[in-house]
């Protein structure tokens, strides 16, 4: 069967609009943040999709340079000011000890993988994880309409008010 020119651009053409809005929907954004911690300097990159659809979905995070000696949580909060200035907080599913919303996800060298979404540090401070994520938080307040969030990571609540490993990707909701 011969399929005419007109109808095969046509086809050409819709396979490269359907990829570009699959990169496009799958597209992520970079943080970068150096620290002083003691005498040591870290270079700390938190990657995480820039979009995300409204009524959740699950999104791989992945960090490098971090302190493993400091646990960290990733999950999505809200945030008020640059990175290191305020607790991002509230939090989606708040801390998820329970492992039953997969809103957040702890990174602990010392008690990681032992308990529900939890896990140790890689090589130089690295990690890789999944979380979900939704436009709507836990009090009603929603991303970008009451309250400006972004995927994150900070202290974990062994230092709770440490604002040093605090770094935000910016995440909108279609």
């Amino acid at each position: 069967m011969r399929i005419p020119a007109a109808r095969a651009a046509f086809a050409v053409a819709a396979a490269g609009a359907l990829t570009l809005g699959l990169a496009t929907s799958a597209s992520a954004a970079t943080s970068t943040r150096s620290v002083v911690d003691g005498t040591t300097t870290y270079n700390l990159s938190l990657t995480a999709p820039d979009t995300a659809a409204a009524s959740g979905q699950v999104i791989t995070v992945s960090g490098s340079g971090y302190n493993t000696s400091q646990g960290i949580y990733v999950g999505l909060c809200v945030v008020d000011g640059a990175a290191g200035v305020n607790k991002p907080s509230p939090c989606l599913g708040g801390q998820d000890e329970t492992g039953t919303t997969g809103a957040s996800h702890w990174i602990n060298n010392t008690f990681g993988g032992l308990f529900a979404n939890s896990s140790t540090f890689g090589t130089g401070g690295t990690f890789s994880v999944s979380i979900f994520v939704k436009a709507t938080l836990d009090d009603g307040s929603v991303c970008g309409e009451d309250v400006t969030c972004a995927v994150v990571t900070r202290a974990d609540h062994f230092d709770t008010n440490d604002r040093k490993y605090d770094v935000h990707v910016p995440i909108t909701f279609q």
